[in-house]
């Protein structure tokens, strides 16, 4: 039996690379999503240091903000290894203002990443996962859509919307064997937050109950239990991973 196939957009990324390594670990034939601008010496460069540790993950190149661009990359990945079967849609971008700052721009620009490209993948896939009668598609949003944040009107209002259309494409898919959930991480220590100066650090620590960020390996776990075989009967959820930061 061939392996199955899972797709990891914005792949490349701290909490992607996680997941990419554990769905990799799980027996997935993994395609890492990357754009980046089209600088493929980052990525190609990102490939080859996870070769030394031993993960033959594959590259899958396209602009999550484009159709077109969404389209030529999963035809590609079919083409090399067949339909994916699992598609994780992790990519992701801040422009963080305060509304009365924000333009157009920095707003359309999140929207188009952050959302609408969950709907472009999801709808590029779908069909071949209903044909299959087996599916999982996981959206990595965030715990500022659940609580809002401060100067993110337009990522919170993005990460937010990852929530209803879960949901609604969850019940569309149920009796077809496709689970389509939602993982809601808090603060975990990727390069960008190391990067945050040390005393706002503190701060975003010291109001997190469990006292410590969190891994990205630990948000990878609960992608690898969603995309498996045993989470059939969990669809349309959100699992909260913030370490007591936001309970609801």
């Amino acid at each position: 039996m061939s392996k199955r196939v899972a797709l990891v957009t914005g792949g490349t990324g701290g909490i992607g690379t996680a997941i990419c390594k554990q769905l990799h670990d799980d027996g997935y034939q993994v395609v890492a999503g990357y754009y980046a601008g089209g600088k493929h010496e980052k990525a190609l460069a990102w490939q080859a240091e996870l070769a030394k540790e031993g993960y033959d993950i594959a590259l899958g190149f396209g602009n999550i903000t484009d159709w077109d661009s969404c389209n030529a990359c999963i035809e590609n990945i079919k083409k090399d290894f067949g339909s994916v079967d699992v598609l994780v849609n992790n990519g992701g971008i801040t422009r963080d203002t305060t509304l009365r700052k924000m333009t157009p721009e920095m707003w359309h620009e999140v929207i188009a990443t952050n959302l609408t490209s969950v709907f472009y993948m999801t709808r590029l896939v779908i069909n071949d996962m209903l044909e299959k009668k087996w599916g999982r598609i996981v959206n990595i949003s965030s715990i500022n859509g659940e609580k809002g944040q401060f100067g993110q009107a337009n990522y919170s209002a993005a990460k937010a919307g990852m929530y209803g259309f879960a949901k609604a494409v969850a019940q569309e898919v149920a009796s077809k064997g496709i689970t389509v959930n939602t993982v809601s991480p808090g603060y975990i220590a990727t390069s960008m937050i190391m990067e945050v100066p040390e005393e706002i650090r503190n701060q975003i620590k010291s109001s997190i109950p469990v006292g410590r960020f969190g891994e990205p390996q630990e948000i990878a776990r609960v992608v690898s239990f969603l995309a498996g075989e045993n989470a059939g009967f969990i669809t349309g959820a959100n699992i909260s991973a913030n370490g007591g930061q936001y309970m609801h």
